[in-house]
């Protein structure tokens, strides 16, 4: 199995990169184009596989970017990393952001909406052949993602997916240019989160390649403790290992080098 070119032979590896003032862990690190550049280079040194782009936050009580504005964030972070041989995907649910950032030589969509957002994003992708994550998300941003509890998350994430997947291959994408995300911390509670890290393998025998987003995640601070998203690194480093032992192809993480390391000896203890 391989995705967007890259074989999945070992677990992946996708960096963040939040050029944003508002992102829960790194928002205003990266308001320099420059400075976001420089970052994704390093993380690339430091072991990504993927370098993702995202110009507008999603954390609780958020509110929505407009669509120029994130693009003119986005677009020459995009361009400044695929013009140096970087795979990037673009953390984007408008398909005016995602037809740019692909024209600039992004090479995935990262679509938190699954498609649902905006109506031109699946024929985009069905246009374009460009290989798309869909994320399961439960609520939204400005109503700090409630919703009821789930009976099944496992399951019912995976219904969802599944039929997004076909919504996806009824526009013309490809199957293998297709990923699942369920979508940890968006309107999840502890268990349920903790529940889709350990049902990665039944995600992904629905027969599309999964990416666990876990890293800083505020159920994390609950678990552990740690109000300081910065300081939950540790505890989001071993949940990527979990999340991959347990059938996960990538992880989208803050600590590429930290996670680097831990999963090379992982694998190294077979």
């Amino acid at each position: 199995m391989n995705f967007a070119g890259l074989p999945l032979d070992r677990p992946r590896i996708m960096a963040i990169v939040n050029v944003t003032p508002d992102s829960f862990s790194d928002g205003g690190d990266r308001l320099d184009s420059a400075q976001a550049i420089d970052d994704g280079l390093r993380f690339v040194s430091e072991g990504a596989d993927i370098v993702d782009v995202g110009g507008e936050s999603t954390r609780p009580g958020s509110r929505s970017v407009d669509p120029n504005d994130e693009l003119k964030r986005v677009l020459p972070v995009v361009e400044g990393l695929a013009k140096r041989g970087v795979v990037v995907s673009v953390d984007t649910r408008r398909a005016l952001v995602a037809r740019a950032c692909l024209d600039a030589g992004a090479r995935i969509v990262n679509d938190i909406s699954a498609g649902l957002d905006d109506p031109d994003m699946l024929p985009l992708l069905g246009a374009t052949g460009a290989p798309v994550i869909l994320m399961h998300r439960a609520g939204r941003p400005e109503t700090n993602y409630v919703v009821p509890p789930y009976g099944d998350v496992v399951g019912e994430v995976r219904r969802f997916l599944v039929a997004r997947a076909e919504a996806c291959l009824a526009a013309g994408v490809k199957r293998d240019c297709i990923a699942f995300d369920p979508g940890a911390g968006f309107g999840k509670s502890v268990e349920e989160n903790l529940a889709l890290v350990s049902g990665a393998g039944r995600l992904a025998e629905a027969g599309f390649p999964v990416l666990l987003g876990v890293s800083r995640k505020k159920f994390i601070g609950r678990v552990t403790g740690i109000d300081a998203p910065k300081g939950r690194d540790p505890a989001s480093i071993w949940l990527a290992v979990e999340a991959c032992r347990r059938g996960a192809a990538m992880v989208r993480v803050h600590d590429v080098a930290g996670t680097r390391q831990a999963l090379a000896v992982w694998q190294a203890m077979g």
